[in-house]
């Protein structure tokens, strides 16, 4: 059984490189990265020579306009392997991540996709271990837990099924986020069976720009919440879910002026997403 990982890459090198020397590190070498280089320059060629001289199957493909759920789907079309996994370009693996992954699936052949465990390196932060199996009926009220893209791995065959990420969603797009919880309701509702892998490990370090302000991080929330809203729309999530989504972020930050401003933005874009699902996609 064979990994394919697609690595899809805009404006970031050096993560790129300890990403890619994690994998060198591997203690099981069956998979192959994709890495999808959405930039318009060269600067991911030193990491990727470092790859293949580390021994890594390593392709390079190109693609522009820039789009996360685009690059996935690129990606997916040139793979090889019978599983496939979607690292960001700011993660990287403990060394016995894919042997993990890859018992995983061996060990439960009616699995379709697992998600890993997604420790973020922030201080303070701790995102404890889940176990057991994914419910439709919790993810569609928004109490499924965790399950970031890089944490998530499938069978070629659900791709097969279902088709790849709806390109409507991602980073790049009107709807800038909730690809993967797009993707990860319609698994389940096909009723394909995901399992938690605590014991797979997938690191991420969060980072903000030192330069980015209020009015850029309220923007940013405000496009990716488009997603969320999106979501509502596309799967007639229960009216409480949507209500509750639309008013929470304000709810929780309104005894800090500068949170409450980040707050109503992520409820605007919630707002906005919903609306624009049900009165032009639809």
């Amino acid at each position: 059984m064979k990994l394919s990982l697609i690595l899809a890459t805009v404006d970031r090198s050096a993560d790129v490189g300890r990403f890619i020397r994690s994998l060198i590190a591997q203690t099981d070498r069956n998979f192959e990265l994709l890495v999808v280089d959405q930039n318009t320059d060269g600067r991911l060629l030193p990491y990727t020579k470092e790859g293949r001289e580390g021994g890594l199957e390593l392709h390079h493909l190109r693609l522009s306009p820039p789009s996360l759920s685009g690059a996935r789907n690129l990606g997916i079309t040139k793979s090889t392997g019978e599983l496939i996994g979607f690292p960001d370009d700011d993660c990287w693996y403990d060394p016995d991540t894919v042997a993990q992954i890859l018992h995983a699936f061996s060990a439960k052949p009616e699995l379709q996709g697992i998600v890993a465990c997604w420790e973020e390196q922030m201080r303070g932060q701790e995102i404890k271990p889940q176990t057991g199996s994914l419910s439709l009926e919790a993810w569609r009220n928004f109490r499924g837990g965790d399950a970031s893209s890089i944490s998530l791995f499938f069978r070629r065959e659900l791709f097969n099924q279902l088709g790849g990420f709806d390109e409507r969603f991602g980073v790049g797009q009107w709807y800038g986020a909730a690809e993967e919880t797009d993707f990860i309701l319609r698994a389940l509702a096909s009723r394909a069976q995901l399992d938690h892998c605590p014991t797979a490990r997938v690191h991420h370090l969060f980072s903000s720009s030192v330069h980015s302000t209020l009015p850029h991080h309220c923007l940013n929330a405000r496009r990716r919440s488009r997603g969320t809203g999106g979501i509502y729309g596309k799967h007639d999530l229960p009216s409480w879910v949507i209500l509750r989504g639309f008013f929470a972020p304000i709810y929780h930050a309104i005894l800090r002026p500068e949170a409450l401003r980040l707050g109503f933005s992520i409820s605007l874009g919630r707002i906005e997403g919903y609306l624009r699902w049900k009165f032009r996609e639809q």
